[in-house]
């Protein structure tokens, strides 16, 4: 008999799992005052969530954006690694998926070199962590490892878990309200990651019945 795939939850970082504008704040700050390019570093860390290219391509030419992020990903762990914090029950809800005999895995458009040095930082301890991947994009990594939920804050990991067929869990602690994760078609919305653990609960009561109705 062939074994069961673990049943598995991706999540988003950046606020989702982390409080990344202090981090980030800091190295736009520092990235600015090395270019001398005038960038609105308050603004930047307002609309978190798409990739490097797409923030920096406010401040810069087209034709310096890949240069401009060689360079801004140079600095960025001397200056945004340590500022950077845990958002409230973001370890507590990747241990909920592993106690449960789950895989907690971290899909997000960070480049996975430095999600991965955040994650480790903050003592989480996900079963995997893939980098690079915004929006419907994710869906790549959702389907590669079989996740049935992806839970993150921007309609665009609401794009990503509905294409690929996943259960789309918004948590409100990023740039989109609630109105906005419903209407990009989210399935559950949690306030904060606090409230995952009841809906974790919930959610592996509902899988058991489904199981035993067969």
């Amino acid at each position: 008999m062939a074994a069961m795939t673990p049943l598995t939850v991706g999540f988003d970082l950046d606020m989702t799992l982390i409080d990344s504008r202090p981090g980030i704040k800091a190295a736009f700050q520092e990235y600015s005052a090395r270019t001398g390019v005038p960038i609105d570093a308050d603004l930047v860390v307002s609309r978190l969530g798409p990739p490097l290219e797409h923030e920096l391509a406010h401040w810069f030419p087209e034709s310096e954006i890949a240069a401009r992020t060689a360079e801004y990903r140079a600095l960025y762990p001397l200056y945004a690694i340590e500022p950077s914090l845990a958002l409230p029950g973001a370890r507590d809800a990747i241990q909920a998926v592993r106690a449960a005999g789950g895989r907690a895995i971290v899909v997000t458009a960070k480049n996975g070199p430095h999600a991965a040095l955040h994650l480790t930082h903050l003592g989480m301890e996900p079963d995997a962590v893939i980098g690079g991947l915004w929006a419907e994009g994710k869906a790549e990594a959702l389907r590669a490892y079989g996740a049935r939920v992806y839970v993150g804050d921007h309609t665009g990991d609401v794009r990503g878990a509905v294409t690929a067929g996943a259960l789309s869990v918004g948590v409100a602690t990023g740039p989109c309200d609630a109105d906005e994760l419903r209407g990009a078609g989210a399935d559950i919305v949690l306030g904060d990651l606090t409230e995952f653990g009841a809906w974790w609960d919930g959610f592996l009561a509902g899988q058991a019945e489904d199981r035993s109705a067969v």
